[in-house]
Formats: C-alpha cells, sequence, structure tokens
C-alpha cells in the first residue's frame, strides 16, 4: 500500500465524493414524478435517455481522453456535467430531456478518463490493488450518499442538484494540481487502433460477455429483488440491511483480497467471483428467512470482491497504453450494458415465472464463469 502513487488515493478521494453525492442518480425519478408532476412513464423515458447517454459515454468516452490526454478530459468534462446538474431545478422539461443524457455522457466520460489514469499510473499487473482502492472509496461514499441526500431534499430540491453539481466542480479543481500533464498520445485508426487490437484479442471479447451476463444478474439485486422480498412477506428493513450487509463486506475485505491474490493469474480468480455470484443469486429462491437472505448476500458478496476488482485490471492491463481509455469505457460499457438490461428482463422473468428466476441467474453466471475459462485458452499472453 506504500508504493501506490499519490495521484491513485487523489483520485479515489474523489470518487468517494462524487458517490456520495450522487443525488441525480439516486433522486431523479422521484423529483421528476414529485416537483416536476410527469407521470411515471414520462419519467421513465427520461430517465432512460439518461441511461443511454451513460452507456454511450462509457463506450466512446474513452477514446477522447486517449486523443487529448485524460487529465484534460477529466477536468473539462467534469466541469460542464457539474454545471449542467447545477442548472437541472430551473431547466424546462423539454431542455431536461435534451440536457439529461448529455450531462450522463459528459459524466461517463470522465469516469472512463479516471479508471485510465488510474492504470497507467502503475505498472501493468500491479493494477488490482489500485482499482480495488478506487473501489472502496466508491462504496463508502454510496453508504453515506443515500441518507445524506435524503436529510438534503426535506429542506430543498433544488439544493439537492446544486449540491450534485458543485461538488463534482470542487473535485475536479481539488485533484486537478495531483493529475500528470499527460500528452495526447492521438486515436489511432486501422491495425494499431482499438478495433485492430480487438481483432487480435478475441479471448477479451469472450470475457466482456461475460461481463454482461453477470452483471444482469447481480443488479438484480436493486430490481426484482426487492420486489421478491415483498412478495415472501419481509419488511423492507431486511432488504436495506442486505444491501448494508453487502457494503461493508466489500468495504472491510475488497482492498486486502486484491492485496492477497494481485500475483495469481486473473482467469479462475474471475470465474471462481461469477460462479459465487451465481450460487448467492440462486439461494435467494430458498425460502426466505433472515438467516437465508444473509447467508446468500455474503455468498454473492464473497463473487463480487472476486471478479469486480480482477476483471477491471485485466481489461487495463490488456490494454496497449495508447487505448487504455478505450479499453476502460469497454470494460464500463459491458457492466453497464448488464445492468441497463437488469431491470427488463429480471423483471420479464419474475412477471411470467417468478420461481425460475433464481435458477436462471445462476444458470447465466456458470455459463460466464465457463466463458472466462474458455478465454483462458485463448488468451494470445498469460496475464498475471
Amino acid at each position: 500500500m506504500r508504493n501506490v502513487p499519490r495521484v491513485v488515493w487523489a483520485l479515489a478521494a474523489g470518487r468517494f465524493v462524487s458517490s456520495m453525492s450522487a443525488f441525480l442518480m439516486l433522486f431523479l425519478t422521484l423529483y421528476l414524478t414529485g416537483p416536476r408532476e410527469l407521470p411515471v412513464a414520462g419519467a421513465g423515458l427520461v430517465a432512460g435517455a439518461s441511461g443511454v447517454g451513460l452507456l454511450l459515454g462509457n463506450f466512446t468516452g474513452g477514446r477522447w481522453g486517449d486523443r487529448h490526454g485524460h487529465r484534460r478530459v477529466l477536468l473539462v468534462a467534469s466541469t460542464v456535467a457539474g454545471l449542467g446538474v447545477v442548472s437541472v431545478p430551473w431547466l424546462p422539461v423539454w431542455a431536461l430531456v435534451l440536457g439529461l443524457p448529455a450531462f450522463s455522457y459528459l459524466s461517463a466520460t470522465a469516469g472512463v478518463s479516471t479508471g485510465a489514469l488510474v492504470a497507467l499510473a502503475v505498472p501493468r499487473g500491479d493494477r488490482r490493488t489500485s482499482v480495488a482502492i478506487g473501489r472502496a472509496a466508491s462504496n463508502a461514499g454510496f453508504v453515506i450518499g443515500p441518507p445524506l441526500g435524503a436529510l438534503v431534499v426535506a429542506h430543498s430540491w433544488p439544493a439537492l442538484f446544486v449540491l450534485d453539481g458543485a461538488l463534482t466542480v470542487l473535485v475536479a479543481l481539488a485533484v486537478r494540481t495531483v493529475l500528470p500533464r499527460d500528452e495526447p498520445a492521438g486515436a489511432v485508426d486501422g491495425p494499431s487502433g482499438l478495433w485492430g487490437a480487438l481483432r487480435g484479442d478475441r479471448a477479451l471479447m469472450t470475457l466482456l460477455t461475460g461481463v454482461v451476463l453477470v452483471d444482469l444478474v447481480y443488479r438484480q439485486l436493486y430490481t426484482t429483488l426487492p420486489v421478491h422480498l415483498r412478495d415472501e412477506g419481509q419488511p423492507v428493513v431486511l432488504y436495506t440491511t442486505l444491501i448494508a450487509l453487502g457494503s461493508g463486506l466489500i468495504l472491510v475485505l475488497e482492498v486486502p483480497v486484491a492485496l492477497a491474490l494481485r500475483r495469481r493469474s486473473s482467469y479462475p480468480i474471475i470465474a471462481a467471483g461469477y460462479a459465487l455470484v451465481g450460487v448467492g443469486t440462486a439461494m435467494f429462491g430458498l425460502p426466505v428467512s433472515v438467516l437465508s437472505a444473509g447467508l446468500a448476500m455474503v455468498v454473492l458478496t464473497a463473487g463480487e470482491i472476486l471478479y469486480k476488482t480482477t476483471a477491471t485490471a485485466h481489461v487495463l492491463d490488456a490494454a496497449p497504453d495508447h487505448l487504455v481509455g478505450q479499453y476502460q469505457g469497454l470494460y464500463t460499457g459491458a457492466s453497464t450494458s448488464g445492468s441497463l438490461l437488469a431491470g427488463p428482463v429480471g423483471g420479464i422473468v419474475y412477471a411470467v415465472a417468478p420461481a425460475a428466476l433464481w435458477p436462471l441467474c445462476g444458470v447465466l453466471c456458470v455459463v460466464a464463469a465457463g466463458l472466462v475459462l474458455s478465454s483462458a485458452r485463448r488468451s494470445p499472453v498469460a496475464t498475471p
């Protein structure tokens, strides 16, 4: 830990503050159906458009950093996005429909450049610890953020968005002094560009397919699981306790686990993580009790701790230096794709056959684990 560069700690601190103040993501639907008086369907469309902007930013935002420099892109995208969020309470609805996807795109682009800067600050093979530090900081922020946001909402809706946007801008200004003054490498097309690199590494594309499947399953925590627990007669407090349990385990264990496993091959760790997520999710199909639900959450979280950090670092280690931002975006985009599919896919399956959802999730994770192990055999190089 002593060898972790200063820029990694600074960006982790920034992620903590940003996650703590991510009120737009947490409260957007409530805001649109409340003070803005939109119907639920209309609010869902606006929120969905914002999600599309986030997805596009993850997949394409890395190119801006690779071309123009990640420091520059992070500072510009964060500042503009933050100022946009500050303006939300005063924008007419038609402007929100246009503006929110743009703000989400810029936020995702800034996030991709943040990940690229963390990766470039350390040598290949040593990135798992840095990724774990950033994830722990982000999880800590999300533990504090929801209750803090609820307190602000009780006082003022406009204050919620002003605080969110202002802190985004302040974080960018605070980390500016420690960021390396990178020179843009220039986006490369042809054989040395992104698609040329991916054509030469089909194992990575197989692994990313597994990321989509597992994140589709993992995000059932926030879509169908609360409905399932309610339908089983459980109080809301059980659901909130499970989420808090998972967050607490991640905060305590993710960095030590990353340090302990940092020299081991990534493929079996990722595959084991996927399998544990599947087992934990399938366990929610057992007769629900505090004990069974708590044990399921522990198993699922163990899988998350194993795969999230390791898979992220694996993709970054596979990236040529001039494509780190775009590789970071590929991983984040694959994860976001799974998250966006989780609600509609899980909701449809749960509505048609509630008991089938949980074992089906387990099967999907086993398939994803198999994809990872098959990609290991096709990998052009051994990844530590």
